[in-house]
């Protein structure tokens, strides 16, 4: 029996995760559950880890990365801009209700569609960091939305500083394993050529389908 392409394993599967995880910030934690500052911190690691959402994000930025320095400055650049927007957010600077929260989650998959479109149709990414800061502030927002469901009071401080260190944490230990593969992928053209495209179908699909799904609550 022919085996399946791992490419197709990989369409499949985001074709998959739309239906399943279509409102992805939704909070399944009582709040005040979270217990000290480490509770914080595997709060935000569970979070990012379930966030499907942004890490497909992460995912289509790096399908087309490039070099190790790139990939370093994309994901810091997404890194600065969510942590940004999550603290002011968390301590109240910047104000969401529940459509502005709405909004942001149907922007979120927005930006996974856009990178996914681009990833199909453009040749050259120079401009990738500063799209990706950009994205990262709505990313934010969403991180925001769920820390905020805590009912927070005088625990702001430390629940913002642990959440965003474990989702930074998650990040890490993501983007450590994705790179490898992707570099390996890399250096061979053509299937680099077929990933980038069928996962970037895949990636469009989910997106699309997330931003409308979100948008109409």
């Amino acid at each position: 029996m022919k085996p399946f392409p791992p490419v197709r394993v990989v369409l499949l599967a985001l074709l998959l995760l739309g239906p399943a995880a279509a409102h992805a910030h939704e909070i399944e934690v009582a709040p005040g559950a979270v217990d000290g500052f480490a509770g914080w911190v595997g709060e935000g690691i569970r979070h990012i880890l379930a966030g499907a959402d942004h890490l497909l994000f992460l995912f289509a930025v790096l399908l087309v990365g490039g070099s190790f320095r790139r990939i370093l400055l994309l994901v810091t650049s997404f890194t600065l801009a969510h942590s940004l927007t999550l603290g002011l957010t968390a301590l109240g600077v910047v104000t969401l209700g529940a459509r502005g929260t709405r909004w942001a989650e149907a922007a979120i998959a927005a930006s996974i569609l856009y990178m996914a479109l681009e990833n199909l149709l453009l040749r050259r990414h120079g401009h990738r960091a500063g799209l990706t800061f950009l994205f990262g502030l709505v990313h934010g927002l969403g991180f925001a939305s769920v820390l905020g469901g805590y009912g927070l009071g005088a625990d702001a401080v430390p629940a913002l500083v642990g959440f965003n260190l474990g989702v930074e944490m998650g990040q890490a230990v993501v983007v450590a394993f994705l790179v490898p593969v992707l570099r390996i992928v890399q250096r061979r053209p053509r299937l680099h050529s077929r990933v980038v495209r069928l996962s970037s179908i895949g990636l469009a699909g989910v997106g699309l389908y997330w931003m409308v799904a979100r948008a109409v609550g």
